[in-house]
């Protein structure tokens, strides 16, 4: 299976694959760029958001004019009508960090990482959750150095979650954090486990950054299928479309010389596959 270019973006660090099921769009972060994206599959349009800082994740709210942003040094909200940031609060202030991947769980909440904000891969970040009253606490999932892969299992029972340059993806039951394991071991030679979606059936779907490729993982961490993507660096995946059968495909430029750039030139785009799987609806965040 290939994937194919939807989008010529450019993004030097795409990221934050979001379908809007209640607006039938598409939104995704150029972190790098301080952007947020936003495609119509209807008449395919787009539309960019100046950020204020660098934008590492988000979530949908139940109001739909509100988005949950996880800027690089805090938590906010974005009212997509009037452009207001009203920020929730700081996160890590005074570490050499920024906020990373982040997604709802099935009850509402946002769970998102952080990672060392420098080239280096030391382990200062670890994981969090927004709760519904917006309190913060961290999650007893260890340190970090770049945490990725945050998803849940269709009836939310499960977290996968990744420290990326380990190249694993590891698992835990959700409700108290127990039974932490390893889910699935990267063994091809090259590419990390970046973003992750799940598929109605509980299969994980992973981008692999560096690797050219998202694969998907049934229940039991086995390998099922595998998307080619014509980009070296995938981010992060997302299941969209009124049937949630197309899944979109973020990719970064960052990190790429001249040189890379001109045997990859669709690099930071967006791409589609079409694969024989549906996808569930992304959560939204549910705090006031």
């Amino acid at each position: 299976m290939k994937a194919q270019l939807l989008i010529d973006s450019k993004c030097a660090l795409g990221e934050g694959a979001t379908w809007c099921a209640a607006s039938g769009r598409f939104y995704w972060t150029d972190i790098e760029g301080k952007r947020l994206w936003r495609y119509d599959p209807r008449d395919a349009s787009r539309e960019c958001f100046d950020m204020p800082e660098r934008l590492a994740c988000f979530a949908l709210c139940a109001e739909p004019d509100l988005l949950l942003l996880g800027l690089a040094s805090r938590l906010a909200f974005l009212d997509l009508q009037t452009g207001e940031i009203e920020t929730i609060m700081p996160v890590e202030d005074g570490l050499p960090t920024r906020l990373n991947d982040g997604r709802c769980d099935r009850q509402g909440r946002f769970v998102f990482g952080t990672k060392h904000d420098v080239a280096n891969a030391e382990k200062v970040g670890g994981f969090y959750r927004l709760n519904l009253d917006l309190s913060l606490e961290r999650l007893p999932l260890g340190d970090a150095a770049i945490p990725n892969s945050i998803a849940f299992s269709p009836d939310g029972s499960t977290l996968y979650y990744c420290d990326s340059p380990t190249r694993q993806i590891r698992a835990c039951d959700y409700d108290s954090f127990a039974n932490q394991r390893v889910f699935a071991e990267l063994t091809d030679a090259s590419g990390e486990p970046d973003g992750s979606t799940i598929d109605r059936d509980g299969g994980l779907w992973n981008a692999q950054w560096g690797g050219a490729r998202v694969v998907r993982y049934d229940a039991d961490g086995r390998e099922t299928a595998r998307v080619d993507v014509p980009t070296t660096q995938p981010s992060c995946v997302a299941f969209g479309g009124s049937q949630l059968g197309t899944l979109y495909i973020t990719s970064a430029r960052i990190g790429l010389d001249h040189a890379a750039l001109q045997n990859d030139l669709r690099a930071g785009g967006v791409f589609i596959a079409t694969p024989a799987a549906r996808g569930i609806a992304e959560p939204v965040f549910r705090g006031n």
